[in-house]
């Protein structure tokens, strides 16, 4: 507890020292701002492990400065909002952003206490994502996907989600996720199989995130099926993501047909990361300030050639790979700038066919086993010089398994 620090963000200088009193005496080092101003001079300096933040200020009000962190890639630890003209809209707006509570002033001393401590505990029991869908980019087409998410996130009804792999489709299954409700993703999908309700009442009143859900056997298929029908007498809302095309799947047979209708219904594409390259600057320099802070590098920066040579990139593997890729320039640049020749560098070796590229470790494991599985089958096809019949002896696949596999995982093969 005393290595907690909380940022303490209010005008009024009595509330401010009433609460610095209340939580010194716990145990906690405090930190006090008395506006926008002097918390984001604070923030950009530090990182707090709890901020308690005012709505009503007079030069900048809590939710836009919680918005503004968001967009920023600053908002990597809980936030609870604080409010004496407190609305039921601002309360669901400040967690719909990524605020972790909302208090109405005055505060109930135990309200208060317990709230500080579940905060800190959900700051501390799960690692700070890297990115958000508030901080995925400011073009058009991030603009039009999360007006489309805001516009759906009330809804029940089950929500698919379609693009390549690594586009950031996590993050807008995040976004539509009520705070403090369960979120349910599976490892595997034995479960849909076997006993599908039991995912049900392990989301209920929150959310179940199922990946790839084109990869699903017919058995897994038939639990999912069956799982639909509970969906409302559990309160679960159902994402799915998929990024191969489920009608075509259908058409071939592979596919259950009132599976496919029932999941199409309410559909989003989430743009591959070359179509929004304008954001690439932005989000790379977001990555770079979430590995120095994390202190996994020392301070550093990119330079403007290093950030136009990221922009240019075609990125395959969106995201994921951006993020692996600023994270082994940080790990691997020992001055304080970042050139386009250490970007060139580090592409070389992550998209060499002679090597397998550098797997972040701050990402799921099936997240890993898609890059790892990326590189083995580009490196494979290559030895192969393309013939994919010696690509599936090798790789010990059937050839129908082999193409629908590259295709899953984005691998566009070359005409010979």
């Amino acid at each position: 507890m005393l290595n907690n620090t909380i940022l303490v963000v209010d005008d009024e200088i009595g509330i401010r020292e009433l609460l610095s009193e209340i939580l010194r005496d716990e145990g906690y080092r405090v930190a006090l701002a008395e506006n926008a101003e002097q918390a984001r001079i604070w923030r950009n300096q530090s990182r707090p492990d709890l901020v308690l933040l005012d709505v009503w200020m007079p030069d900048t009000d809590g939710v836009t400065l919680l918005k503004e962190w968001a967009s920023n890639g600053l908002l990597t630890m809980p936030v609870v909002v604080m409010s004496g003209h407190g609305t039921i809209a601002t309360a669901v707006e400040a967690t719909r952003i990524g605020a972790f509570g909302y208090l109405e002033k005055p505060v109930p001393l135990q309200m208060l206490l317990n709230t500080v401590e579940h905060a800190l505990r959900s700051g501390q029991s799960k690692p700070s994502s890297t990115l958000s869908l508030a901080s995925l980019g400011k073009g058009p087409l991030i603009t039009d996907l999360k007006k489309r998410l805001e516009q759906i996130s009330n809804l029940k009804t089950p929500l698919l989600l379609t693009g390549e792999q690594g586009a950031g489709m996590e993050l807008c299954a995040r976004f539509v996720h009520r705070s403090n409700t369960p979120w349910i993703e599976p490892d595997t999908y034995r479960s849909l199989a076997e006993t599908p309700f039991d995912l049900l009442e392990q989301a209920r009143g929150g959310l179940l995130f199922l990946k790839e859900i084109s990869s699903l056997s017919r058995l897994e298929q038939k639990g999912l099926l069956q799982l639909l029908d509970k969906l409302d007498k559990y309160n679960v809302r159902l994402v799915c993501v998929t990024s191969l095309e489920l009608a075509e799947l259908t058409a071939q047979g592979d596919y259950d047909p009132k599976l496919y209708e029932a999941l199409s219904g309410l559909r989003i594409n989430v743009p591959a990361l070359r179509a929004h390259r304008e954001d690439v600057p932005e989000l790379a320099n977001q990555i770079l300030s979430h590995c120095i802070e994390s202190g996994d590098a020392s301070l550093q920066q990119f330079n403007t050639a290093a950030l136009n040579a990221l922009r240019n990139y075609d990125w395959p593997g969106n995201l994921m790979q951006l993020t692996g890729t600023v994270r082994s320039l940080a790990l691997t640049c020992t001055g304080e700038e970042i050139s386009s020749d250490d970007v060139k560098r580090v592409l070389a070796t992550t998209t060499s066919m002679q090597s397998v590229p550098s797997i972040p470790l701050n990402i799921p494991l099936r997240e890993a086993r898609d890059l790892f599985e990326k590189s083995y089958f580009e490196q494979l096809i290559d030895h192969e010089s393309g013939n994919m019949t010696r690509v599936a002896e090798r790789a010990g696949l059937e050839r129908t398994h082999l193409y629908r596999k590259l295709k899953l995982l984005g691998i566009r093969l070359r005409s010979h």
